[in-house]
């Protein structure tokens, strides 16, 4: 089970204010910063609007990484999928 931390609310808040993510969608944030903060690898996800989006992707790795986090992978299960 993976809880919100004091260092991924923090991390939220910095993808808020640095408009990695809309204020709107503070939920988002917090789901992508407690993935960071746990160090998960890939965070799965249908949210196409805030989170799995070709625009905020780079913007949210930069703040993630910059605040010496590694952010997982945003994708769909789809996208990860390996068929062979």
């Amino acid at each position: 089970m993976l809880v919100a931390t004091d260092s991924a609310k923090e991390l939220a808040k910095a993808l808020i204010v640095e408009n990695s993510i809309p204020a709107s969608s503070a939920e988002d944030a917090l789901h992508i910063s407690i993935a960071a903060v746990q160090g998960i690898d890939f965070l799965l996800t249908w949210n196409f609007k805030h989170i799995n989006n070709a625009n905020m992707r780079d913007k949210i790795t930069q703040v993630v990484n910059h605040l010496n986090f590694r952010s997982p992978i945003l994708c769909s299960p789809e996208e990860l999928i390996n068929e062979r």
